[in-house]
């Protein structure tokens, strides 16, 4: 039961009550109508804090995540099914309901990326990629058209399906690679990638995710970038959120971008640290180089500032001291 008065959190467990009845997650009328109703109540910014809600609210979060999680892979599955029917599925990504958000944010996170990488990427992984990569595929296609992508996903159906959209495309069909695997087995292969993307839904949970973060950076490559989605406000009943001044050990916050439109999540960009100059003998630094310890920093003031004016969305930059 819903512990809280708060009208929006009254209104997404009434859903979560409904979603949970569904006798199946695949879509049809009722499923894309509940998942809609469920987006639109959670799209509004609001100043709510997921993390302080009862316990009760607490445990229905976390469960339609994970149900969230689901309907998203099935509904990608679906239409992965049907582009792959045509003879050129590129061509035709435009019938996914989603795709303009996912223009908006591969545009987004190749922004973002610029601001704090002098190059191009030669190399980038895709962790979580499913049955549908359409970051990687619209990344490889509109901004990066020179860099390889590595898409990592545990499920070898959901590989099969994502390379049989590129695989006749003459040029993604050699930049763009699938491997089944689960991220927590690849480890050295892991510093070849200038950037690492990790997908919302890779780590559901909050132990999951933080496992997955503190195994990435153990194992990229010092000065090496991440780039994580996150959730802000009522959309954390969506998505999970990563704080990013508690749980990116072993990396240093550049900014956090929060958008106010349909573009449901939060964008997180971070880099390994390097092996610091200076150091206490008594903290071992192969511990620090592989995020054993998280280095003594701070969030401190948020400065707001905004260059994406004409999508009406807030950026807010995290500066963070790196002395120890």
């Amino acid at each position: 039961m819903c512990c809280q008065g708060d009208a929006l959190v009254q209104r997404v467990c009434e859903l979560y009550e409904k979603i949970s009845s569904l006798e199946s997650l695949k879509p049809s009328q009722d499923v894309n109508m509940l998942f809609t109703q469920l987006v639109l109540t959670c799209i509004p910014p609001s100043p709510i804090d997921v993390s302080k809600l009862c316990q009760g609210v607490q445990e229905i979060r976390s469960n339609l995540i994970r149900l969230c999680g689901e309907a998203e892979g099935l509904l990608e599955s679906h239409f992965s099914t049907i582009l792959g029917s045509y003879e050129h599925p590129l061509d035709h990504l435009d019938i996914f309901p989603y795709y303009s958000n996912y223009l908006k944010l591969s545009k987004l996170e190749f922004n973002i990326l610029s601001q704090h990488f002098t190059r191009v990427p030669s190399k980038i992984a895709f962790v979580g990629s499913g049955p549908l990569p359409l970051t990687s595929i619209v990344l490889a296609s509109n901004h990066l058209t020179k860099t390889s992508f590595d898409n990592y996903d545990i499920d070898t159906l959901a590989n099969s399906m994502a390379l049989g959209l590129v695989s006749s495309d003459p040029d993604l069909s050699k930049r763009m690679v699938f491997h089944t695997t689960d991220i927590m087995d690849v480890t050295t292969a892991l510093k070849d990638y200038e950037v690492v993307f990790l997908a919302a839904l890779v780590g559901m949970d909050k132990m999951e995710k933080l496992k997955i973060i503190d195994h990435l950076a153990k194992y990229m490559a010092p000065g090496a970038t991440l780039m994580l989605r996150s959730a802000h406000g009522a959309r954390a009943f969506l998505y999970p959120v990563i704080d990013p001044c508690d749980d990116l050990r072993g990396f240093e916050v550049l900014s956090v971008f929060h958008p106010t439109d349909e573009v449901i999540n939060s964008i997180v960009i971070a880099r390994k640290y390097a092996l610091p100059v200076q150091h206490s003998s008594s903290i071992n630094s192969q511990e620090i180089n592989a995020g054993a310890i998280r280095l003594p920093s701070k969030c401190c003031e948020i400065e707001a500032f905004n260059p994406f004016q004409k999508l009406g969305s807030m950026i807010e930059e995290l500066a963070f001291e790196e002395q120890l």
